[in-house]
């Protein structure tokens, strides 16, 4: 089989390049990262060479080029069904999905006020509106997985689900914008896992910085 070469952005600031990349390591799957980073004021133009969209995330895998964090994910999923990025239980895999879809196309409040910034200290902000609307919608998800699961994780054991909300994680504690015990523990669970461990050691090397996600 043809190696997996994922592209990816700052591991400092990328969120949707930390997705896919989280879930593939996460669920041991092999795979090799490249950073592309953007580093210029209009964005890096060497993302246009290997990008479709111009953007970060990109999976190549032969011929073939995926794109977007979600698809990525999905391509892996059915290459190696073995790999168990989606719970086994066809009820929980329909509501995995649907949180990862949530998560995909919602919560621009959050996204906009509070950029993922991985070095950054742990201070909280004056808030926009929403923001706060968007932070109780998260933790009722996981408050509801994990009571059907049994946790640590979303759906019992690490999924493209705890992939796809690993930025919400850094935003929840670098932001300050929670107290809730189930949602600190979730937290920990997260942040204390191997994958997350790796990429949060290689963004504090970087060197690069990006003003407007520095909030």
């Amino acid at each position: 089989m043809s190696e997996l070469v994922l592209y990816i952005g700052n591991k400092n600031y990328s969120s949707w390049s930390l997705r896919p990349w989280l879930a593939l390591e996460g669920c041991g799957v092999l795979f090799k990262d490249v950073v592309i980073p953007f580093d210029f004021p209009a964005g890096n133009p060497e993302i246009r060479k290997i990008s479709p969209t111009g953007r970060v995330p990109v999976l190549y895998h032969g011929e073939v080029r995926v794109w977007e964090s979600l698809a990525i994910i999905e391509y892996a999923a059915d290459l190696f069904p073995q790999a168990g990025l989606w719970p086994q239980d066809i009820e929980a895999r329909a509501l995995a999905r649907s949180y990862c879809m949530e998560m995909l196309s919602g919560f621009r409040s959050l996204r906009n006020a509070c950029p993922m910034n991985i070095r950054r200290e742990i201070r909280a902000i004056d808030l926009p509106d929403g923001v706060m609307d968007d932070v109780a919608r998260i933790e009722t998800i996981w408050r509801d997985a994990i009571a059907r699961s049994g946790g640590p994780f979303l759906f019992g054991r690490f999924s493209a689900a705890d992939a796809m909300f690993a930025p919400v994680v850094n935003r929840f504690e670098i932001y300050e914008l929670t107290s809730d015990p189930t949602s600190l523990a979730y937290m920990s669970a997260v942040k204390t896992h191997p994958a997350f461990q790796k990429w949060q050691a290689a963004a504090l090397q970087e060197t690069w910085i990006v003003p407007e996600d520095e909030a």
